[in-house]
């Protein structure tokens, strides 16, 4: 077999079990992008454009709640911000790629992505095919994602409204954090976020989420550099 294919099916099959909750969360996606009154079109498109999961969800959200189009714009993006991580972990090994390959694996490097692909560029830190790795385990969630928001699009055209899907979103969110609750430091920004988002729900031009989840992030870098500090 190719040593291309070889590595880009690899990536492919580890991200896998991974994407056990992305399908449920695509078709709520699509369900709840119906729900909220955009068109099949608008719903889909944002897979294309945004394709970030939560940060679609707040995208859609905002706009049906009359959020101005640079809140919501602007709100997707803070949630989107830790690709920003994301990216600076693994240009070490992508720095020698053409700009091309590049605009395409950050497109494609989402959480679980780059969950698989950070190990498998350690361990194979010298191999030059590595990133078709990424590329493998990007395009297959890429892919799992439209699909399974698809499915939602359909269902959410098919179920009646009295049944509401509103409510499974933050089902779907606790059940992804679930293991996060586990570890303090990460239950204090949780909690942190949580809690802000509530009091300043009503801040102006529905920016409650990019501010709390500003603030959310600097008690996390805060939590990080007082670890630092004590194991010094």
């Amino acid at each position: 077999m190719n040593e291309k294919l070889k590595i880009t099916l690899k990536g492919s099959v580890n991200i896998l079990p991974l994407l056990i909750p992305v399908v449920p969360f695509g078709i709520i996606l699509g369900a709840i992008g119906m729900e909220l009154g955009f068109s099949v079109l608008e719903t889909f498109a944002t897979s294309f454009i945004i394709f970030g999961g939560a940060s679609q969800i707040v995208f859609l959200q905002l706009l049906s709640g009359g959020a101005s189009q640079i809140i919501a714009v602007s709100s997707a993006f803070v949630v989107n911000s830790r690709h920003f991580l994301y990216g600076a972990t693994l240009s070490e090994y992508l720095n020698k790629l053409p700009m091309g390959w590049k605009i395409i694996l950050s497109y494609l490097l989402t959480d679980q992505a780059f969950a698989v692909s950070n190990t498998y560029f350690r361990a194979n830190e010298n191999n030059r095919l590595k990133h078709y790795y990424l590329l493998g385990s990007g395009f297959t969630l890429w892919s799992i994602w439209q699909i399974s928001t698809l499915l939602g699009i359909f269902l959410g055209s098919i179920v009646p409204d009295e049944l509401g899907l509103a409510y499974t979103i933050p089902l779907t969110f606790i059940a992804l954090l679930v293991n996060y609750f586990r570890k303090i430091d990460h239950l204090i920004v949780i909690l942190v976020s949580g809690i802000l988002s509530l009091l300043l729900f009503n801040a102006p031009l529905k920016s409650y989420i990019i501010l709390s989840s500003l603030t959310a992030l600097f008690v996390g870098f805060l939590i990080i550099k007082f670890k630092k500090g004590n194991n010094s």
